[in-house]
């Protein structure tokens, strides 16, 4: 196993109106957008911070529709093997939406899901000459965090420890809503997993972008057409709440202070 399996590299919208959600997050996060023609492929939009490429876009693909799929945010995961990794969660309950495919200059991906159901997408990605620098997670503009809502966050770390080589980092006691496992990837805190409440239907990964401070985030997510639909809350290291853009995707918004 390398020292990239395993490791959260890009995060991606699937949304039916590209320019608006794209002049939305830009208002939200402070992102700036460009488009990447691709070859007999749909126009795909790069997101940056700070000169930092950190995640995509792409128009929401006409075979999904009419399949009960919403406009969502996916996390890409590295595995040294992207062929194998698929093989891997099918063999272990999960199963493989997408099989492995190439992407011309990006690597061969696959869309998988784990036993729940909670969707990511895998890849091995092609050598880069330039890769993006390592940040901290604090870092504006950036995804800060992930988290799932598992059917049982005990046993969604199990898989996930298997499949991808994660970490206890530690457990958090949240009372009446259960333990939350916050994992690292080769050494480095990166999410938390949790039993999901009764009010959430089903399982799914979850992305918090980092913001300078969450107040204004929130009055910019009003303003641009967004909706909170949890939060603000504190936590610790900071203050995060949960909500939809425009298109009714489900992001999440992370700051140090208020």
């Amino acid at each position: 196993m390398s020292n990239t399996h395993g490791k959260f590299i890009w995060c991606e919208l699937m949304t039916p109106d590209p320019d608006a959600a794209a002049k939305f997050y830009g208002s939200v996060v402070g992102w700036t957008s460009s488009k990447m023609p691709a070859a007999d492929q749909p126009e795909y939009t790069i997101f940056e911070a700070n000169g930092v490429r950190v995640a995509g876009m792409m128009p929401f693909p006409a075979e999904l529709e009419g399949q009960g799929i919403p406009p969502n945010w996916t996390g890409y995961v590295a595995v040294d093997n992207v062929d194998q990794s698929a093989r891997d969660f099918a063999a272990n309950g999960g199963t493989v939406r997408r099989q492995p495919a190439d992407i011309p200059g990006i690597g061969r991906f696959a869309v998988v899901a784990d036993p729940d159901g909670a969707v990511l997408c895998i890849m091995t990605p092609l050598p880069m000459e330039n890769p993006p620098p390592e940040l901290p997670f604090d870092t504006p503009g950036h995804v800060g965090w992930r988290e799932l809502y598992a059917n049982d966050g005990a046993k969604a770390f199990d898989f996930y420890s298997k499949l991808f080589g994660w970490t206890k980092d530690q457990d958090f006691d949240m009372g009446p809503m259960g333990v939350y496992h916050i994992f690292a990837e080769h050494g480095k805190q990166t999410g938390g997993m949790m039993t999901r409440p009764p009010e959430v239907k089903m399982a799914f990964w979850s992305y918090y972008f980092t913001v300078p401070a969450l107040d204004a985030a929130i009055e910019r997510t009003n303003a641009g057409g967004g909706k909170i639909v949890n939060g603000p809350m504190e936590v610790p290291g900071g203050w995060v709440c949960q909500a939809v853009d425009p298109q009714g995707a489900y992001f999440c918004l992370s700051a140090g202070k208020r």
